[in-house]
């Protein structure tokens, strides 16, 4: 965890997409072919053992790493998204986020009542988030539901781990 070369690539912008938010910067962890290595190691090392048969990947940023790993682990993907991005018959929920509030969707059919899911998402703030996603994917009774993120705030007071139930194990590969 922390690992100093992610925390060196990490970019930081403050005041954006509001003023009084420090948004942390994945896309220079993306770029970097060491970076990307790197995390997906980590994540590896983490989920290899754990039977997971279906990445959700929250949009967008979630996206890269879910792909990496998912490869690795002989997994499939899903996507969540927002609203209106999907083809098909979807599911959604409305969730509360740092800064306003937001909908995801996944398609109806993405997930089977056996499946053990990983739910990854770039950054843990408040949880609302990766919080809907878990409530989407609740719904279809899968075997057992992961979260992984690459960054969880922790200096911050969001206090983003309240936002789930003890059953679902969270991991991080940095708290900032």
């Amino acid at each position: 965890m922390n690992n100093p070369i992610l925390v060196k690539n990490l970019r930081c912008i403050p005041d954006w997409p509001i003023k009084g938010i420090n948004f942390r910067d994945v896309t220079t962890l993306f770029k970097s072919a060491e970076c990307v290595k790197i995390m997906a190691d980590e994540m590896y090392e983490l989920y290899k053992d754990k039977g997971i048969t279906k990445i959700v990947g929250i949009e967008s940023r979630g996206f890269v790493m879910s792909s990496a790993l998912a490869t690795r682990l002989g997994a499939g993907i899903v996507l969540c998204r927002k609203p209106g991005k999907l083809p098909a018959e979807t599911i959604k929920e409305t969730y509360q986020k740092e800064y306003g509030s937001d909908t995801i969707e996944i398609h109806k059919d993405a997930i089977e009542e056996g499946d053990v899911v990983l739910l990854h998402d770039d950054l843990l703030a408040t949880g609302g988030t990766l919080r809907a996603a878990y409530d989407l994917v609740k719904k279809f009774k899968p075997k057992k539901i992961y979260g992984n993120f690459i960054i969880e705030l922790v200096n911050e007071g969001l206090n983003g781990r309240d936002a789930f139930p003890e059953d679902i194990e969270i991991t991080t590969l940095m708290q900032l």
